[in-house]
C-alpha cells in the first residue's frame, strides 16, 4: 500500500469514492455532480487530494484545503475529507493517510492541521486522538441557502 497525490487520471475512480463519501454523510448519490466538483479541484489545484493505493485500486482518499490562522500568523491545512472504502477499513489505511498528511504539513511549513468530524463518528475520533489531534473548545456553525 502506498500514498500519493491524486491526478486527473484518477478522476473516475475518485468520483465514485467521493459520491460514496457524500452518501456516508447523508447526501444523495450524485456521481456526475461529484465528478465535476473533483475535476475542478484537480484542475484548479485549489485543494490537494491524497489517495491510498494497493494493486492499482484506490482504497481511500483525503482532501486538504489551504487556509490561514490569523492568531498564529501562518498558513494551515484543513483536512476536509477522509474516506476509506468499507472493505478496507480497520486495516491501517486511514492511519497511513493521516500520517502522510502530517508529514506533508511539516514539509510545507504549516502551523497546524484542523479537521471536523461528525459528533457520532467515534471510530474516527479515536483515531485522530491516537495520532495526536485534540478536541478544541470551539463550536462549528453553518448557514445554508445564501
Amino acid at each position: 500500500m502506498k500514498v500519493r497525490q491524486a491526478i486527473i487520471d484518477d478522476l473516475n475512480e475518485l468520483a465514485q469514492l467521493f459520491a460514496d463519501y457524500r452518501v456516508f454523510y447523508g447526501q444523495d448519490f450524485e456521481l456526475e455532480k461529484t465528478r465535476s466538483f473533483i475535476q475542478q479541484r484537480l484542475e484548479s489545484k485549489d485543494s490537494i487530494i491524497f489517495i491510498a493505493i494497493q494493486s492499482d485500486t484506490i482504497l481511500g482518499f483525503s482532501q486538504l484545503y489551504p487556509s490561514f490562522t490569523t492568531i498564529g500568523v501562518q498558513e494551515i491545512w484543513i483536512l476536509n475529507d477522509l474516506f476509506i472504502k468499507p472493505k478496507f477499513r480497520q486495516n491501517g489505511v486511514a492511519k497511513m493517510l493521516i500520517e502522510y498528511i502530517l508529514d506533508y504539513c511539516k514539509d510545507t511549513n504549516r502551523k497546524k492541521v484542523i479537521l471536523s468530524t461528525a459528533y457520532n463518528n467515534d471510530k474516527a475520533q479515536r483515531l485522530y486522538e491516537k495520532l495526536g489531534f485534540t478536541k478544541t473548545k470551539f463550536y462549528n456553525y453553518e448557514k445554508y441557502n445564501l
